[in-house]
């Protein structure tokens, strides 16, 4: 499957549903102010009833007392101006400004919200007189909620800037330890057949009378040597699974590592206890490479005289398989990280074997990996699981 494949389609819907977001914010705070806006203009036709019924012109002395006792509560700026807008008293204004920077402000008041005119009746002619008009601004509250979208949005752009660098950083840091982990692993998985030939060469120069014998060990080296191949080039290709016998395949596993056991400096028994005939859909190639490298890690676990026990059974859905070792154990809190590319608590290791293991298991095969037990000191189990054929 092509990764790259949808990376355009991603990119575009994480996009669009950032835009959608964002207009929403935006829409929903903006639809907010409008309804405190609507608040503050029936709260200042309240004031306009009140002042148009106070005064009986625009001269007269009660708009003190309106101004400064009714009006006194008022959270917002506002300006009561004569009938051709001229300011007259003011209210909620910052400092008393001089009346050129009032009818700036006024004007500024006016593209916020529309001015409201107060209506004086005639008590002779029931004639309807516009008298001034009441200009106002939008309240602290209103100022600020007008801003909180913007500031929430750059909170949330900030960390996801911060979150994108440190996904990058660690994403980076894996990417080294996979390459060189690989480069580790395949000089670790073509070292022991290649020294094992060069011995088996130096043996015929010396002892060529034992050639028959040491023709059959070089071919079971240069076999490895074909696996080691088989194994790096599925990784990276499309796998073709196939029903396979798992349990032959824990056989020859088993019996090639047990061969090695003296060459790798150790003295561990290493035991069989999978049932025969077991079959799943797999391929044989990645399964064994997996196995290995669970068993390896248990053999570099344990000190001389130790235990590997290979189990397995069946359940209704699942093949499980168990790999038993009597080593020095897994802290608790590195039950996952040890399937994480570049994790080892190996002083030589390179942390790359489980990962791949991790890979071929739940990604190739569709089954799970995971430390089922473990005491420090007292050895560790790891279970491997794989859907049985249908």
């Amino acid at each position: 499957m092509d990764p790259f494949k949808y990376t355009g389609n991603i990119k575009a819907g994480l996009f669009i549903i950032g835009f959608v977001l964002i207009a929403g914010l935006l829409g929903y705070t903006q639809h907010i102010v409008n309804e405190l806006r609507e608040d503050n203009r029936e709260i200042v036709k309240l004031y306009a009833e009140i002042i148009a019924k106070t005064v009986s012109d625009e001269s007269d002395a009660n708009l003190n007392f309106v101004f400064d006792e009714i009006i006194k509560k008022v959270q917002f700026p506002i300006i009561y101006s004569s009938v051709d807008n001229k300011p007259i008293y003011s209210k909620n204004i910052a400092k008393e400004p001089v009346i050129k920077e009032l009818i700036n402000i006024q004007k500024t008041m006016d593209r916020q919200n529309e001015p409201i005119a107060l209506h004086f009746t005639d008590p002779n002619t029931r004639e309807s007189i516009i008298i001034g008009h009441l200009h106002y601004g939008d309240s602290r509250q209103i100022r600020r909620l007008m801003w909180l979208p913007y500031l929430e949005i750059g909170a949330v752009a900030l960390f996801i800037l911060l979150g994108f660098t440190g996904f990058t950083i660690i994403r980076n840091s894996e990417k080294r330890n996979i390459w060189v982990g690989m480069a580790r692993e395949t000089a670790h998985q073509l070292g022991t057949p290649i020294s094992a030939l060069m011995g088996w060469i130096e043996w015929l120069k010396t002892k060529p009378e034992d050639g028959e014998k040491i023709l059959s060990d070089m071919d079971l080296d240069l076999n490895r040597l074909q696996q080691v191949s088989d194994r790096f080039s599925k990784m990276g290709s499309e796998t073709k699974l196939e029903e396979i016998n798992l349990s032959e395949i824990v056989e020859k596993v088993v019996s090639y590592l047990d061969r090695r056991l003296p060459s790798m400096g150790k003295t561990v028994e290493l035991s069989n206890e999978v049932d025969s005939e077991i079959n799943i859909n797999a391929n044989g190639v990645l399964i064994s490479w997996a196995i290995e490298n669970v068993i390896k890690n248990g053999i570099d676990a344990v000190d001389n005289n130790g235990k590997i026990c290979v189990k397995m059974r069946k359940n209704f859905k699942n093949v499980v398989i168990q790999i038993v070792d009597s080593g020095k154990g897994i802290s608790r809190k590195d039950w996952r990280n040890i399937f994480r590319p570049g994790f080892s608590s190996k002083v030589q290791g390179w942390g790359l074997g489980l990962s791949l293991t991790s890979r071929i298991i739940k990604e190739i095969h569709g089954g799970s990996i995971r430390v089922a037990k473990s005491n420090i000191g007292n050895g560790t189990t790891i279970e491997i699981t794989l859907p049985q054929p249908n």
